[in-house]
């Protein structure tokens, strides 16, 4: 999954995307900001703090420390294919269901920017080409958004 802070397409994110080559443009216009360093990591940790309900967190920020502890968070780590290097992953984005079991979205590296009933969680999976390898580097198309 690539993990981050996700803005519809009429949401600020001016000063969240200066210098920061981790935004994710989805195919209508939707924006994932997967940088985990400065006021993008601000911005999640403030939305992450605000959804939670009770004891229940409603995303996962452990994407945002040194060490990896959740294996779906690994989008932002993708690079791009080359003549060299063919893909072996490509992007499909996905629309969080409203019936979504509440206690697993815990799991899931994406919260919404604003509080909006009205927008599901949008998230972009990775989905393998081929099958890979055991610490083998992935590589995408950063163009290609499967629908």
């Amino acid at each position: 999954m690539y993990p981050g802070t996700v803005y519809q397409k009429y949401e600020p994110v001016f000063f969240q995307s200066i210098g920061n080559p981790f935004i994710f443009r989805c195919l209508d216009g939707v924006l994932i900001d997967g940088n985990d360093k400065g006021i993008s990591k601000v911005v999640y940790r403030s939305c992450n703090g605000r959804d939670q309900l009770g004891p229940l967190k409603m995303s996962d920020s452990t994407w945002l420390t040194s060490e990896m502890h959740n294996p779906l968070a690994v989008g932002q780590y993708v690079n791009n294919c080359s003549n060299d290097k063919a893909a072996n992953v490509c992007y499909q984005e996905f629309d969080v269901p409203a019936v979504f079991p509440v206690e697993l979205k815990q799991y899931l590296p994406n919260i919404a920017y604003s509080y909006d009933k009205q927008s599901p969680l949008r998230c972009v999976v990775l989905v393998t080409l081929r099958d890979i390898k055991q610490g083998e580097e992935l590589f995408s198309n950063y163009y290609t958004i499967v629908s």
